[in-house]
């Protein structure tokens, strides 16, 4: 991946130029007095950024280890003198910056700076000041550490420096002590906190009044933000007076940094000269004021919202979290469109991708009526470039629009399996061949029959199709599809079908496993489940999921699928060691009121958009902090105590949502398609579970038993019907995962420690719970750190730490992959839409990929999401001592070839379970983004 930013010394990321990197060397060569033409210079960087881009990834470099690079590539070509050159002018400038850095410090330590305050007047800088911010923010921290912090800040401070840049400076000083005590984060939290209360109030917790000032400048930032035009003007219809006093000042503790640093950077409303209007409560108070606008109880209803958000029990999606309250409540998450063969509606689709990213929605696109490559048009006589050539023009929409000002545009494409195109989709995201067929910067989709996955079960053969000779087949599933499948197989045979190609089903499989091991796509999603068992199979047909593959609703011409999505943070819900099922109650009834409330309010990009979402009112329910649920339970993902729960879980959340919608039916009528839908058949998701077997005539291997009594939710939907033609779906959650500080959606922790990314630069985090539970053995200190970083988060290979906690804190690539699809199988019962499934796996195996998604397919697996690889290659941990050894050292990596597994890809049947990969890795510290996977949540 090709390096974007570049770490300064202060600790700042600012952007990478590598005019920057041919200058320095061009000085170098011109100190020296040799010559050499310009191409010289140009050939030693690319050197120098080919090394970067292969050994940073995803990582950012600092300066110095750019200078590293340069110095050696520079002694690499023949310049032995140049390079020397280069070493003694850092070594000089290194010098002048310590005697800077040391001038500085003493006169800081006079009093002998500037300080510009935040109302432009100048004072003298005072230590003091620093030290007493501090521990205001945290009374119990002692006074070396107050003093470390202090001392570490003054590295960066300068004559003239502002009140924010010292700030920055004591903020960044704290946050690099995270990695050693994850407490740090709360007091990081808390310090970028108080500064911006000085900004928005004028005032920190400091103070006296602090508490009657948060609240009583609530009305007042309400009614800027309408006079400004970023807030609705209906929030001043609501009694202000009586919602500042539901204020909790004293939940913005609850906040660990990242959530504190992603709502400054991202979150919280600004006007149009960029001062902020929010601080966290204000935040979750105008989201609760957004969703209420049409309750007739007003503010007993932001009262109630607001509770469920502040502690965060349960978080709307981003969009939610953006635009409620807003000018332009575009609150919902997913858009799924179908395109038609036809020229304007492929453009008009086109069109609706940049309105509908333009508003923060992510996209799922269903390309599959369009006609394949060679195939006739009739009105100009000429063959069809087929459909690729339009998702260049969709890769290059998607790449052009910043939604909402605050991420990139996202989009997926989907095609089905017998599309005439499917072969060159596949390869749509290889970084290799013609550039003028491959998309970069849009997620690609399997959209895969069951009848497939049968000829590839029995080695048989697989035809391709184009749509305009085979119409109907989009629109078809189970049965049907296949009847109608081998008719148009007879046909081809017997010459009245013109454009076809035959190929074995296993040829195809092992291409698409090997395509997504080496780029993570396309995506693996199932056709036949998302439709069988679709609450609304009498109204239309699922075409594709969506961006991140949790949602599955129908998609025509004149309607554009839409859902609205939330998650319940599971972790919040533990009280005294046990999950609190009546906390979980009510936040399951209060999160579907909230969503509900979405439909009504929201603002449609398009009027496809408006006509399904009105029409079907979905919604997807969703978790996140599971495996920290686990971490409070004492349980290992990998275990069937653990599987169980997460059957326990859903069964439960299930219960409530469909109630809890069904109760709105009973307040505010049924959906208007409900008639003859499946709720309205008494068909319950788990009712359809049995309705896949039977279709498929083959059995999923879970139990299909029901552990609650269902028949009170039954009743209630017969009498009153349902409010929602779907309640849940799963999301990512990965950014609002960061604000509540649980980690992201159903997935076990990817690594203990690493390092993360964002917008406002890196810092390395650890697992809380295992820190604590090291902690209570005694076995936690700055020496542990060292051997957790050197195997890049991983305890398993540390010989002092107990078996029981190496069981508790495997990391995902630790964990045999089939534990992640049967986790996902049961869940997927109760689950009306889908699931965000991420398959990881350390093995290189194509045998063990294939057989790992055959397995998700015969367990009734709807969607799965991205294939995650251990990576082949590893990077210097800087930040360790070079000189320190382990005995239980980590193995070296072997690179797998793409070819090499292509050629492991068999039909292993389902169910059979290969032998566990073993884990023998010495991987980089990882660096994680926000950038990916945020579409959702």
């Amino acid at each position: 991946m090709p390096i974007t930013q570049v770490k300064k010394r202060v600790g700042t990321i600012v952007p990478f130029d590598r005019n920057r990197i041919e200058i320095a060397i061009k000085k170098s060569f011109i100190a020296t007095k040799t010559a050499a033409p310009d191409e010289t210079y140009t050939r030693i960087t690319d050197t120098v950024i080919e090394e970067l881009d292969r050994s940073f990834g995803e990582a950012t470099p600092s300066v110095e280890q750019i200078q590293d690079i340069v110095e050696r590539h520079i002694a690499e070509h023949g310049f032995f003198d140049v390079a020397k050159s280069y070493i003694l002018y850092r070594s000089e400038r290194e010098a002048a910056r310590t005697i800077l850095r040391q001038q500085l410090y003493d006169r800081a330590k006079a009093r002998q700076l500037k300080v510009k305050k935040r109302d432009g007047s100048v004072a003298d800088f005072d230590i003091s000041q620093i030290e007493q911010a501090v521990m205001n923010c945290n009374g119990h921290l002692n006074r070396d550490a107050i003093h470390e912090i202090v001392e570490e800040s003054l590295a960066n401070v300068h004559d003239g420096i502002s009140t924010a840049e010292i700030n920055k400076a004591v903020l960044m000083a704290i946050k690099a002590r995270i990695e050693r005590d994850p407490a740090y984060s709360m007091l990081a939290a808390r310090f970028l906190f108080n500064d911006l209360y000085k900004s928005v109030i004028g005032v920190d917790e400091s103070e006296d009044n602090f508490t009657q000032q948060y609240i009583s400048g609530f009305s007042e930032k309400i009614k800027q933000g309408v006079e400004a035009g970023r807030y609705d003007k209906r929030l001043l219809d609501f009694d202000l007076d009586a919602l500042q006093k539901v204020l909790k000042p004293e939940r913005d503790q609850l906040f660990h940094y990242l959530g504190a640093q992603t709502l400054y950077d991202r979150y919280f409303v600004r006007d149009h000269d960029q001062n902020i209007l929010e601080m966290p409560q204000y935040f979750w108070l105008r989201i609760a004021m957004g969703l209420s606008i049409n309750e007739s109880e007003k503010t007993k209803r932001v009262t109630e919202f607001y509770d469920v958000m502040s502690q965060m029990f349960y978080v709307p999606s981003t969009p939610t979290l953006f635009h409620a309250g807003t000018h332009h409540p575009q609150m919902s998450s997913c858009y799924l469109t179908t395109v038609e063969d036809d020229l304007d509606h492929i453009f008009k689709c086109i069109g609706d991708n940049a309105q509908l990213s333009k508003w923060s929605g992510g996209l799922g696109n269903d390309w599959t009526n369009i006609r394949g490559t060679g195939s006739l048009i009739k009105s100009t006589n000429v063959g069809s470039q087929g459909v690729i050539p339009f998702l260049k023009i969709v890769d290059s929409t998607t790449a052009a629009i910043n939604r909402s000002g605050k991420r990139r545009g996202a989009t997926c494409v989907y095609l089905e399996t017998w599309h005439y195109d499917i072969e060159a989709f596949i390869e749509l995201r290889k970084n290799t061949g013609d550039d003028r067929r491959r998309t970069h910067d849009i997620n690609t989709a399997n959209w895969i029959p069951d009848l497939f996955m049968k000829r590839v079960m029995d080695n048989a053969e697989w035809t391709l199709f184009s749509p305009d000779e085979t119409p109907d087949l989009h629109h078809m599933y189970g049965k049907e599809f296949e009847e109608r499948y081998a008719r148009y197989e007879d046909m081809a045979a017997k010459g009245e079908i013109r454009l076809f190609k035959k190929i074995p089903a296993v040829k195809l499989w092992r291409k698409i496993i090997t395509m997504m091991f080496e780029t993570g796509h396309p995506w693996i999603t199932f056709k036949d489940p998302c439709n069988v068992r679709s609450p609304q199979d009498h109204v239309g047909v699922v075409h594709s999921s969506n961006l991140c593959t949790e949602i599955t609703l129908n998609t025509s011409k004149d309607e554009t699928a839409v859902c609205n999505l939330g998650s319940v943070n599971l972790p919040n819900h533990v009280t005294g060691g046990k999950l609190n099922k009546d906390r979980l109650r009510q936040t399951v009834r209060t999160a579907m009121r909230m969503l509900d409330d979405v439909i009504d309010l929201n603002f449609y990009p398009t009027k496809e958009a408006q006509n399904a979402n009105m029409r079907h009112r979905p919604v997807g329910l969703g978790v996140m902090g599971y495996q920290d649920l686990l971490y409070h339970l004492d349980m290992t993902f990998d275990s069937d105590e653990a599987t169980q729960l997460s059957d326990e879980i859903l069964e439960f959340i299930s219960y409530y949502a469909i109630l809890g919608s069904s109760e709105l039916a009973k307040e505010r009528g049924t959906y208007e398609s409900y008639t003859g839908s499946k709720w309205d058949r008494n068909l319950f998701p788990i009712d359809t579970m049995k309705l896949l077997e039977e279709e498929r005539g083959l059995k999923t291997g879970l139990d299909l038993e029901e552990t609650l009594d269902w028949e009170p939710v039954r009743k209630h939907v017969r009498e009153h019907g349902m409010r929602n033609s779907n309640t849940m779906a799963i999301a990512p959650t990965a950014t609002i995962a960061n604000i509540t500080g649980c980690l992201p959606s159903i997935e076990p922790i990817y690594k203990n420690l690493y390092v993360k990314s964002n917008v406002s630069g890196e810092f390395t985090v650890v697992n809380r719970f295992l820190v604590e539970d090291l902690k209570k053995l005694d076995l936690w200190n700055n020496s542990m750190l060292e051997k957790i970083k050197y195997f890049d988060g991983s305890i398993q290979q540390i010989s002092e730490i107990p078996a029981e906690l190496k069981a508790k804190y495997k990391e995902v690539f630790e964990t045999d992959t089939y534990w992640i699809v049967k986790h996902g199988a049961h869940r997927s019962k109760w689950i009306d839409q889908s699931q965000s499934v991420n398959i990881f796996t350390s093995s290189d195996s194509g045998s063990m990929i294939s057989d790992v998604y055959l397995t998700a397919w015969k367990m009734g697996l709807k969607t799965t999401y991205y294939l995650r690889t251990l990576g082949a290659s590893a990077i210097e941990k800087s930040t360790l001592d070079i000189n320190k050894k382990y005995e239980d050292a980590p193995q070296t990596e072997k690179v797998t070839t793409v070819a090499a597994v292509a050629a492991t890809v068999s039909t292993t049947p389902a169910g059979a379970t290969p032998e566990p990969a073993t884990v023998a890795v010495s991987a980089p510290l990882t660096v994680v983004t926000d950038e990916e996977c945020e579409a959702c949540q």
